[in-house]
């Protein structure tokens, strides 16, 4: 395999060679498109597992949605299709005849969904009603990464109808936790929370809540979403009940996406390095990779171990790969499996097993010996070790990448230099706002916080502290 672009010299290369050194995807033949190869489609199936458990236990159920949707339901609300019309692929002849109405792919089911709510809500008891669903969208970009922004992408996309404003914000609130509880716990990325300004939050919404990460490469990733939306889906939709006064009534909606498959890139981008991918243990396809180190007068032997190890480590409930190809040196071996970002690698030769250990070697750089008998119990340890090391690693750089400064005129030279998430002031002037996009830089988040007495950009009282930074 070609040697990986240097990560401080070239990180986007970097970035594009790790995707498909290590197999997780491959280009398609549709401009903006990939193919997930089966090793990357594990990683998405670990996050999808962990979260869907989550959905399911907040009290929401799984449904699926046509993928079609016809054009007029996107244009009855007016923010809604503004901020989609260049996104979005339209299907105009089918079974060989022009349709009498186009219909849209779906780039998100805000939509479809809500005219089924209309069907399906009848009364203040039929509420709330809580909907999830798994799929893929289409948004036609014009600018494709792997993973980070591709024309098709898989995700998870919740839909929830409440009887009061107040429900409809705590439901938009707790799903903003579990996605920064996913980010936390599983995917070792530390994040910043916050709501997005009007110009940047979800056309339709009334408020918008995001979880963003920062890169090694000091520009932002938003992770995903929740969002309180406008009773105008529920009005232009005429989703009506009789609520308990015997009225007629609008109900409060709620739509959020926290995971979808560009949480893989953001896991590359946060976690890799020189030699590849590094694989946070809770989301790893494969957790340990056995490597038997062995001569032909003793193959039989080291072999057997190996195969004893696996089989330990599988009634121990860890994802293992025992390695005994004859045609890869050793070293060949750990090149293919760390650039492939395998948490912990066990080695196991005939001087190991004479002493009763094997070697343990972690992906980030711990090397040791440990007795064969309480190799489940080590694993285990080594496991929960790198999954916390791995977050308190990115942690650091979080704050490395985290810099406090009160106007414009002292960060905007150090967003092209260095990037990074710029804490500053802002008076909620939306001049002040488009003044960042001369740089390429947003708002990425409001912060629940005020530490800044004046504005980045004008000499106006600061309402509120911001994050500005370049994305992807």
């Amino acid at each position: 395999m070609a040697q990986l672009p240097n990560i401080n010299e070239n990180f986007a290369e970097w970035y594009n060679e790790i995707v498909y050194q290590s197999e997780l995807a491959d280009l398609a033949p549709v401009k903006g498109c990939i193919v997930i190869r089966p090793y990357g489609w594990a990683i998405w199936e670990n996050i999808k597992t962990v979260l869907d458990k989550r959905i399911k236990e907040t009290g929401h159920q799984n449904a699926a949605f046509p993928l079609l949707i016809p054009e007029s339901f996107l244009k009855k609300e007016a923010s809604h299709v503004e901020g989609f019309s260049p996104e979005l692929a339209v299907v105009t002849i089918a079974g060989g005849k022009k349709l009498e109405e186009p219909l849209v792919v779906r780039p998100t089911s805000e939509t479809i969904i809500h005219y089924m709510f209309a069907r399906w809500l009848k009364s203040y008891r039929d509420l709330p009603i809580k909907i999830n669903q798994w799929c893929s969208v289409v948004r036609w970009e014009m600018r494709t990464r792997p993973f980070l922004r591709t024309t098709e992408f898989f995700w998870q996309e919740g839909h929830t109808a409440h009887e009061t404003l107040e429900q409809a914000e705590a439901e938009a609130k707790m799903m903003m936790q579990e996605f920064v509880n996913l980010a936390h716990n599983y995917l070792a990325i530390p994040v910043i929370t916050g709501q997005k300004s009007e110009t940047e939050k979800f056309a339709g919404a009334d408020k918008t809540y995001t979880y963003e990460a920062i890169m090694q490469d000091g520009k932002a990733l938003q992770m995903g979403t929740s969002h309180l939306i406008s009773q105008n889906f529920a009005k232009v939709f005429n989703m009506v009940y009789q609520d308990r006064e015997g009225k007629t009534a609008y109900p409060h909606l709620t739509s959020w996406c926290g995971a979808t498959t560009r949480l893989i890139g953001a896991v590359i981008m946060t976690h890799g390095d020189q030699k590849g991918l590094i694989l946070p243990p809770k989301i790893a396809p494969i957790q340990v990779v056995i490597v038997p180190i062995f001569k032909s007068e003793n193959k039989e032997q080291v072999l057997s171990v190996a195969q004893k190890i696996k089989k330990d480590l599988i009634n121990c409930n860890v994802s293992v790969e025992l390695d005994d190809d004859e045609n890869k040196t050793p070293g060949t071996k750990f090149y293919h499996w760390e650039l492939r970002g395998v948490p912990v690698r066990i080695e196991i030769g005939q001087r190991d097993i004479e002493k009763n250990q094997a070697v343990i070697a972690d992906r980030l750089g711990t090397k040791n010996s440990v007795n064969l008998d309480q190799i489940c119990a080590e694993i285990q340890k080594t496991l929960d070790d790198v999954q916390q090391k791995l977050f308190e690693r990115a942690k650091a750089k979080l704050q490395s990448h985290w810099f406090k400064k009160a106007k414009l005129t002292e960060f905007v030279a150090d967003l092209d230099s260095k990037g990074g998430a710029y804490q500053t002031g802002w008076c909620q002037n939306k001049e002040c706002e488009a003044k960042l996009k001369e740089y390429k830089a947003t708002i990425r988040c409001l912060l629940p916080e005020r530490t800044f007495d004046v504005c980045f950009n004008c000499d106006k009282k600061s309402i509120t502290d911001i994050i500005v930074a370049k994305a992807y």
